[in-house]
């Protein structure tokens, strides 16, 4: 068989099992045939040929076993979540999952609500992130939030604040490794020049963003410009001796405030290695 035939005959064989039923799920709705075979092959297109991502320190992420991959959050719309899970599927020597926690917003979506969770997300709360990491799973952050991929252009790579750290609980509790991320590129996708907030509010949004070439260039306007990307696993920061502390305000906020540190320094070692923001 040549190589097209085998790729049509894997693609039948993939229809077949979904028309079927014959694919697992797990208690939040991840498919992970779906998500290795449909989702990360689209993303890569965007993540290897537009974005050109380079990705440094992938050996700082567990081989194995739970972990909370933390990162700083920008971009207008939240591409830097779905480029991260893609570095790890390509550049992992184990291509390993990131299961990624969502603002409420994103669940109260029908469609998109559906594409999350069959893509391995989850509503970002407590409970629900120890159990994905006390089951041996990476579990993806962004403290900033909102507030992150929100700012204005003029804030781009200063990190917002990481709230009351209640990503670093869920960490202690169950002992897992923090892994802080720093990725430069999505700044310029879309810069944010103006938020227009009566409009915002009237869409129950948090922000209307108005960028060089949204909405003056209408559907057009959407696509990211071609910003070159990098991303970079900074080393585990190690919490099993220190789970008796999950509670503990001071220990929680210091130990947030250590993640955000690390990953501001790296966002500025990274720019330096990034002189032209649209260079190869």
């Amino acid at each position: 068989m040549d190589v097209w035939d085998q790729r049509i005959a894997r693609g039948l064989s993939f229809l077949r099992r979904r028309l079927a039923g014959a694919y697992e799920v797990d208690e939040f709705g991840f498919d992970p045939e779906l998500t290795d075979a449909v989702f990360h092959p689209m993303l890569r297109v965007l993540y290897r040929d537009w974005f050109r991502t380079e990705v440094f320190g992938i050996e700082n992420v567990p081989e194995a076993g739970g972990g909370l991959v933390v990162g700083n959050h920008s971009g207008t719309v939240a591409l830097d979540a779905l480029m991260l899970t893609t570095a790890l599927w390509d550049k992992h020597p184990r291509e390993r999952h990131l299961r990624l926690l969502g603002a409420d917003l994103v669940f109260r979506m029908p469609m998109l609500s559906e594409l999350a969770r069959k893509a391995g997300a989850t509503v970002a709360c407590n409970p629900d992130a120890e159990r994905l990491m006390s089951g041996g799973e990476l579990v993806g952050v962004f403290p900033e939030g909102f507030k992150g991929i929100g700012k204005h252009y003029s804030e781009r790579y200063k990190l917002q604040r990481f709230g009351r750290g209640g990503f670093v609980s869920a960490a202690l509790r169950t002992g897992t490794p923090i892994v802080p991320v720093a990725i430069v590129g999505a700044e310029e996708i879309y810069p944010i020049l103006a938020d227009l907030k009566p409009l915002a509010r009237l869409l129950g949004i948090p922000y209307f963003p108005v960028t060089p070439t949204f909405p003056w260039l209408g559907p057009l306007g959407l696509l990211p410009l071609p910003s070159k990307w990098m991303i970079e696993f900074c080393p585990p920061i190690p919490t099993a001796h220190l789970t008796e502390y999950a509670d503990d305000p001071m220990v929680v906020y210091n130990l947030a405030d250590q993640v955000r540190e690390t990953i501001q320094v790296t966002l500025y070692s990274l720019l330096e290695k990034r002189p032209d923001p649209f260079g190869r």
